[in-house]
């Protein structure tokens, strides 16, 4: 074929697939034929969970690279309410997100994830964001619409929240790999090392030829050897969830080099792992949400030290009277039948364990001490903030009003139980009123001194580096820590510690019916 010839081939084609995206119609979208060496990998996320966002950023460079030798799944995981509508833990827009995602992956088996690595830069706008981000990838926008707008996008979900609920697959991301669950860390590199490590195949696919080494991080361990119930092992356990290639040190508060790095990280509780500027170099670590969250910078030092409860300052001869040391695990005395909660106002799993609170403190006729703390930081001078915004540390605050105001046989839950209905709704007055909960005051309390309790009952949480909603502590120990979002579970945790109360021999509602079942692994919101 001469030049000429050449020239008017590509010209025609070029053409006609200008013609086909002008009329609306898109190039055929066939996904590549699998190899029968292929490892399955299933991902069952949730559309807007940044932990699941997270793991699709991470692994679709895999997707691509392994091509035919992948068998790659995307599901979702939610349910069908009592009058069968499809339900997914952030609501209905992640309900839309899982549909139109479901509808790429069927009719763009090969491309559908460029959309949702575009999808993914805005999780908030997960339900509109993808018509552009499809166009943008070349995706088939017609057929994608149809099946969203028609009943096929919800037959599509409906069938992926029962191949999760098949796996138990709860949390998001649950991942399964050549059939095996995977608990491994979730960053690139790792996802390959997994994956090529099932592969079967007489020669390894040249994608697992070649995976480069993570970047070397250096981390100091700081604890102190007065403390009998520091644990390294918590905190280094978060650090190789993160981190994939940590050079560690070990260091002791005793020691001028430990007591340097205390002042200078101004760490306050211990054990804690505290990070140099290589932290930033590991693009997967600074990506990881989950692990990321956890982690403050200090001047020169990125430090890490949630759930840690040893101030070694306050331990010290008569340190709890030092300001600040009382609520300290180290200063803290034993309450019999009392029972705290951490939460944070919006946190879907703290929502569901105060839920369960009612049936609780039915169960024990309100005879237990009961107290609800909040995770923020912050001051009433300069500020607070809050995992889920501004609206968190405003309701955080009208709940705490509703705890001073009404507190006497614990009235308050009402405001709480009938909030946590709609938590995300600014409409907070249409849980005043009627049932006894004066709007009028409740207003001038979060006007006026709402903010200072706020301020004041914030350190109780940050005073024994609690992060997690919902965080239990039984008996005022810090050492009595638990979770759980179901009634049996606290129950019966309190009663480990309290075996004489009376309550304790009834069965209460647990795995998932009122109470809202267990606590998922690894926490609950801020773990």
């Amino acid at each position: 074929m001469n030049v000429r010839k050449v020239l008017v081939v590509a010209a025609f084609a070029a053409g006609l697939v200008a013609a086909l995206l002008l009329t609306g119609c898109e190039p055929p979208q066939g996904g590549a034929k699998k190899s029968p060496d292929a490892v399955k990998v299933e991902f069952y996320v949730m559309s807007q969970c940044p932990y699941g966002v997270q793991v699709e950023n991470a692994v679709k460079e895999v997707v691509d690279k392994l091509g035919p030798d992948i068998d790659f799944s995307l599901e979702f995981i939610g349910n069908k309410d009592a009058k069968g509508n499809l339900t997914s833990m952030h609501g209905p827009d992640e309900v839309a997100g899982g549909i139109v995602q479901l509808c790429a992956a069927k009719y763009a088996p090969a491309k559908y994830m460029d959309m949702i690595q575009c999808q993914n830069k805005n999780t908030k706008e997960v339900a509109k964001n993808w018509e552009k981000c499809a166009q943008d990838a070349r995706l088939p926008v017609a057929k994608i619409r149809s099946c969203k707008d028609g009943p096929e996008g919800k037959q599509l979900l409906q069938a992926s929240f029962e191949r999760a609920q098949a796996k138990s697959a709860r949390g998001s991301p649950t991942i399964f790999i050549a059939g095996k669950p995977y608990s491994g860390k979730r960053a690139t590199a790792n996802f390959f090392r997994a994956i090529c490590a099932e592969h079967k195949g007489a020669k390894k696919p040249l994608a697992c030829q070649n995976i480069p080494e993570s970047p070397k991080v250096n981390v100091t361990y700081l604890s102190d050897k007065r403390c009998t119930e520091c644990n390294l092992r918590g905190v280094q356990g978060m650090v190789s969830s993160g981190v994939d290639n940590p050079v560690a040190k070990n260091l002791d508060y005793s020691d001028p080099e430990g007591k340097k790095l205390y002042d200078e990280a101004k760490l306050t509780n211990l054990p804690a792992a505290v990070f140099d500027a290589t932290l930033d170099a590991d693009k997967e670590a600074t990506g990881n949400p989950r692990f990321i969250r956890g982690v403050r910078q200090v001047g020169q030092y990125r430090v890490l030290d949630q759930g840690a409860t040893w101030n070694p300052i306050c331990a010290g001869e008569g340190g709890c009277a030092i300001e600040g040391c009382g609520h300290t695990a180290a200063c803290r005395q034993e309450v019999p039948n009392k029972l705290e909660v951490f939460v944070m106002s919006q946190c879907p799993y703290g929502v569901r364990a105060l839920d369960a609170m009612d049936e609780v403190l039915k169960n024990f006729d309100k005879k237990i001490d009961f107290k609800v703390n909040f995770i923020a930081n912050g001051t009433a001078e300069k500020g607070f903030t809050a995992l889920h915004g501004q609206p968190e540390v405003d309701e955080n605050i009208r709940e705490l009003c509703a705890i001073k105001l009404y507190e006497k046989g614990y009235k308050f839950m009402d405001y709480v139980l009938c909030r946590n209905k709609e938590i995300k709704s600014a409409d907070w007055e249409k849980c005043t009123g009627s049932n006894g909960i004066d709007t009028k005051k409740m207003k001038a309390c979060f006007e006026g001194e709402g903010k200072k309790l706020h301020e004041e009952n914030i350190k109780i949480a940050n005073a024994l580096g609690i992060g997690g909603s919902p965080t239990w502590l039984a008996n005022n120990l810090a050492k009595n820590r638990f979770s759980g979002i179901d009634a049996e579970t606290i129950k019966s945790n309190l009663c480990r510690y309290n075996k004489d109360l009376k309550g304790c021999e009834n069965k209460l509602t647990g795995g998932g019916g009122p109470g809202g079942g267990p606590a998922p692994k690894g926490g609950g919101c801020g773990q």
